[in-house]
This record gives C-alpha cells, structure tokens and sequence, in this order.
C-alpha cells in the first residue's frame, strides 16, 4: 500500500490533485533536484539556462496555486489541506525547489493583507510573476530574532545589523541580512523584517515590501551549502534605500503579532515540508531493501531490516499525520497556536533527519555513494534543523506558550 492509498479524508478532487503533485514530483521536481544538487557552483543554480526556472514554469502550468487563493470554490479546511498536500508532495520531490517555490509567493500573500490597492495591484494580481523572499536573518543575528519570549528581545542594548529609520512620508533602510535569505538571489521583492530605530529592541520591528530594483538594494553570491542546494540562499544590502510609509505594513506597534504569524505559517510549513522528505527516504529505503540481496535473500527479508523499516514507517505517518492536523487547525480554528507549528517543524525535521539516516544505513556501503539519493535527503534533512529558527531555540519558544 503506498502512501497515496493510505488517505482516507480527501475528496476525489483532493485525490485526483494529490496524484497529479505525486506524478509531477517524481517525474521533474526529482529529478531536477538531484541534478542542480550536483552543481559544484551554486551560482549555476541560478543562470538563466538552470533547470529551477524550468520548474517554475512547469508548476505554474499545473494551475495547482489558483485552487489556493480564498475566492476559490474550496473551503476553508479544504485548501488548508490541499495546502499540505502540495507541501508534501513536492518535498516528497526535492525539499529545496518545494522551499523555493513557497517562498516565491511570500511577497504575494503579504501585500494581500496589507489592504492596500497599490501594493496588490503591483505584486499580487493575477498572473504576476514576482519571486518573493523572507528576509529576516542577519549576519550577527540568528534564531534569536524569533525568540520573542525571551528577555533579549526588548533590549535595545543589542544592536541589529538592519535598521530602517522615519524620514517624511518615507522609510529609509540601511544594513545587511545575512547569506540565509531564501531566494535572496533571485527575488525581485522582498519580505523584509526589520528593526525600526528606536529603543525597543527586536519587539520594535516592522514588516516592509521592497521591491528589489530600488536604489541602493544589492545582493551578495548564493551560499554553497551541504543540503537544499536547489535553494537559492544569500545576502541582501540595503544602502539608503528609501520605501514608501505605505510599504512599512507593520510597524512597531503591530511586529510582534506580524512575527507571531509569520512563526505559525513558517513552521507549519516547514513541518509539512519534511514530513514528505521522511516519506521520500522510506520509500527509496523499502524499495531498495526488496531489491538489495545478502545472505541469499532480499534485506529486507532480515529481521534486523524489518524492524528498521518499521520504525521509519511509523515515524513516517505520525509525522505526516501531527503536521497536517496543525496545518488545518492553524488556517481554521481563528485561533492559531504558534508553540503547535514550532512542534510540527521541530519534530518533522528530526523525523526527516532520522529516517534519511536509516536509509542511508539500509542501503550500507551505497548509501555512502553520491550515485544512490539518500545521502542528499539526509544533507536536506540535516539543514531544516537549523534554518528558519534552529530546533533549539524554537522549542525555547513553544515552551512558554504551553
């Protein structure tokens, strides 16, 4: 029984929308990834002639993004769900272009909620082709950013590496966010969270759009990086780039509720991401172990096998299951609980991480072997531990919320 055959709440629409994401993962999210993840130079990720644009143009034929948009025929727990159905699905092809493509619409959803006519007419119409980013990670300050339930978040003494100051009707942004922006080297518009000047700390941010053709905004080379290289990664400069006050949509007053949110749909989405890594690495591992022959017989007729197997495939589902009662529950109830999406991504990741090890444990000395997939779901794996909050600090957070 495969995973698919397993679903037991979708329509025959979800269904039919899950075995075509399933079809396109496999077929050239997969594939595309294993070859831009062998790149020697990140850079070429990038280039004009790279398979990631390629796959952009091919997901976006697939018209899977317009069933998400809240003027659809779906309910509300109908395209939360369809949500971590595309999530896992893709991932289940390659976690870093599935990272990639969420983070293409960032920019598109935040001016959705902004209100404002200028600002959804420029970056969220219909059709529009803006690659988004989550600019929030600086080179002196990581994780702890995030952490809002800690006393360093108030204390004006520590000083950010960006900063936007009031001048007028304007914003002026001056610094840097750190090599960690994803799609940073391709996004045209960013997402960027900030510190606003004055004395309250990280808890005074903002939330800004800026458009990345604007004077003064540059951006450093992609990062080379052990996992998710299909991810483009990398610096942002801001020298004296001036926004309209309108594109300041969250100011000091309103960041934390705005960082709040964020966290919720971050982690929801990273939890549902790599439950579909997990899956991927149990399903090479099982088909490898019944084709794999020791001893006389497939591997997977050992008991030593069996028993491993059966711990990935329940790590597996109670991972695939947690993150997608957190995705509805935080996209329906009206009440959205931050410390539930922190405990969907830290323990999806670790999931992920163990059970791409186990793989590359069941397929032995081949495993090692760059020819064989697992050790790339393992390095993809190893990464979502750290970034968008490293597992430490976000459970420092959930924490308290308990």
């Amino acid at each position: 029984m495969s995973s698919i055959d397993f679903e037991v709440e979708l329509t025959d629409v979800e269904r039919e929308i899950q075995t075509t994401l399933h079809r396109f993962a496999a077929e050239e999210m997969r594939p595309a990834g294993e070859k831009l993840d062998k790149l020697h130079d990140p850079q070429d990720v990038i280039d004009p002639a790279s398979l990631l644009w390629e796959i952009f143009d091919k997901y976006d034929e697939l018209g899977i993004a317009d069933l998400q948009t809240a003027d659809s025929d779906l309910t509300p727990v109908q395209r939360a769900r369809l949500q971590a159905i595309i999530l896992e699905e893709l991932a289940w092809g390659d976690s870093g272009l599935a990272l990639s493509l969420a983070c293409r619409g960032m920019g598109r959803m935040y001016s959705m909620l902004s209100g404002q006519k200028d600002l959804i007419e420029r970056f969220a119409a219909p059709g529009n082709k803006e690659i988004g980013c989550w600019a929030i990670t600086e080179p002196d300050h990581g994780s702890d950013t995030l952490a809002m339930s800690e006393p360093h978040f108030k204390d004006a003494s520590i000083k950010p590496n960006c900063v936007a100051r009031k001048d007028g009707d304007e914003y002026v942004i001056h610094g840097q966010k750190s090599s960690w922006v994803s799609n940073g080297p391709i996004a045209t518009m960013a997402t960027l969270f900030c510190t606003i000047e004055g004395d309250r700390g990280f808890e005074g941010g903002g939330v800004a759009i800026v458009p990345m053709d604007l004077a003064g905004v540059s951006k450093g080379k992609p990062l080379d990086k052990i996992g998710q290289r299909a991810l483009p990664q990398g610096e942002i400069f801001f020298d004296e780039v001036r926004i309209p006050e309108a594109y300041m949509i969250s100011n000091q007053d309103t960041y934390a509720a705005s960082l709040n949110m964020q966290l919720t749909i971050a982690n929801s989405f990273m939890g549902v991401t790599f439950a579909g890594v997990a899956r991927a690495a149990f399903d090479l591992a099982r088909q490898y172990a019944a084709e794999r022959v020791q001893g006389g017989k497939p591997i997977n007729q050992h008991q030593s096998v069996k028993l491993r197997l059966f711990d990935m495939f329940r790590k597996v589902e109670t991972a695939s299951s947690f993150c997608r009662k957190v995705q509805i529950y935080n996209n329906t109830s009206g009440d959205a609980k931050l410390h539930y999406a922190i405990a969907s991504k830290t323990y999806c990741t670790k999931v992920a991480f163990e059970v791409a090890s186990e793989a590359v444990q069941i397929y032995g000395g081949n495993g090692l072997s760059r020819e064989y997939p697992v050790e790339k779901l393992m390095r993809d794996a190893r990464a979502s531990m750290i970034e968008d909050g490293c597992n430490e600090v976000l459970s420092i957070v959930g924490a308290a919320h308990l």
